[in-house]
């Protein structure tokens, strides 16, 4: 395993800790719908995690025994809270079931969201 004393030294180190049917989940599916979604993102590890940025922390996922977990920040739950509703989660958190297919779609979305209120943050400042 490559890591430093934070954790995993990238993405890529991180995936490949995991089994071959999860790295497929995660680099295949989630990594690739998060970077088509959000193409201009910086991919670093955070909290010992794959982290997404743009100006500032945009989505986190992480790989469980029995579920892939989405962290998009508590707004982004909120903001998609009905087509959440048959996942498990908590506030800024979604369980995705391991066996079954990942809603790459609604991921999408989710991830847009999460880049044009980061954008519209950082507008502010």
């Amino acid at each position: 395993m490559e890591s430093n004393k934070d954790g995993f030294a990238s993405i890529n180190a991180y995936i490949a800790s995991f089994p071959e049917k999860t790295q497929k989940i995660l680099e295949e599916e989630l990594r690739a719908t998060i970077k088509v979604a959000a193409p201009e993102t910086e991919e670093k590890t955070s909290y010992q995690i794959p982290t997404f940025a743009l100006k500032g922390n945009l989505v986190h996922f992480a790989a469980y025994k029995n579920h892939i977990g989405f962290y998009p920040t508590s707004s982004g739950t909120q903001a998609f809270k009905k087509e959440l509703l048959i996942y498990e989660g908590a506030k800024g958190t979604v369980r995705f079931p391991i066996d079954r297919p990942l809603p790459l779609e609604l991921i999408s979305k989710i991830v847009k969201f999460r880049v044009a209120e980061n954008v519209k943050k950082a507008e502010l400042k």
